[in-house]
């Protein structure tokens, strides 16, 4: 089992690794099939009609590699040093049940999104912004290596999460492995620079709260509004979703109604909701 409290030092002087290296199969795969595969047969469904340059990729994994070494050790000072007494880490199942386990692993995305959202609004604050997000925001048009290139105060500030949860609530290490996958995948999926949901995804009383692919990229464009990580929840409540949202999606969904290849070969979460 997936415990970080049982890592030895050793253990631990490869935790960078194994996050980065999580980090490079997951952008590997998606950047295989999107970027390289299936360029052209799917560039009706890529948002921006352009693609990054081969230094903005070079520049998003060096940024990433730094993130990922940060993360490992605000995890270390958190679950590897005397602070880990004072964590809500357990490993027992029976102590909290299995019920607590599995709505565990959700909370900890509601929580990490409100967390998230605050956090990337005061990076956009004008100090904050030109000095550390603009890092980030160089990936105009992101692909999926953009997901950690954060400059390394932001990625203190996002690596900030795991303490809030590791001392806010109770969490087994299957929750925790179960959550820190999830943010990947959502962050690759987030910068990954193709529209996956279905039109009608968007108008569903479920998936109209989800972010989507074109939500973040229109960040990356735009610079301002849509905040949100996984949800559409506090931009909503905000005002922070961006008006043009819908036009952007109605502008990508118009090409993918129109592409003459047959709608077997694209992907799509048509079915999902």
């Amino acid at each position: 089992m997936f415990n970080p409290t049982e890592f030895s030092a050793y253990q631990w002087l490869i935790v960078p690794f194994i996050i980065f290296g999580r980090y490079v199969v997951f952008c590997t795969v998606s950047y295989s099939v999107f970027y390289a595969w299936k360029r052209r047969a799917w560039l009706y469904r890529k948002i921006q009609q352009k693609f990054p340059k081969r230094a903005d990729y070079l520049r998003e994994i060096g940024y990433s590699a730094l993130a990922s070494a940060i993360f490992a050790v605000i995890s270390w000072l958190c679950l590897g040093t005397p602070l880990r007494q004072y964590t809500l880490f357990y490993s027992d199942i029976g102590q909290y049940g299995w019920l607590w386990l599995v709505v565990s692993i959700p909370l900890t995305l509601f929580i990490h999104d409100a967390y998230f959202y605050w956090i990337h609004r005061l990076m956009h604050l004008p100090g904050l912004y030109h000095h550390i997000h603009l890092v980030h925001h160089k990936s105009v048009n992101p692909s999926p290596w953009a997901a950690y290139a954060f400059h390394p105060v932001e990625s203190l500030l996002e690596a900030g999460i795991i303490p809030v949860l590791l001392f806010s609530i109770p969490l087994h290490p299957v929750a925790f492995w179960a959550f820190i996958t999830l943010m990947l995948l959502f962050n690759v999926y987030g910068h990954l620079g193709y529209e996956l949901f279905s039109r009608k995804t968007y108008d569903h009383p479920v998936g109209r709260w989800l972010n989507s692919s074109v939500h973040h990229n229109m960040h990356h464009e735009k610079f301002h509004g849509n905040y949100g990580l996984y949800f559409t929840i506090w931009d909503r409540l905000c005002g922070t979703l961006r008006a043009d949202s819908m036009e952007k999606v109605e502008d990508v969904h118009g090409r993918i109604r129109t592409n003459p290849a047959p709608r077997t070969e694209a992907p799509s979460f048509q079915n999902s909701i």
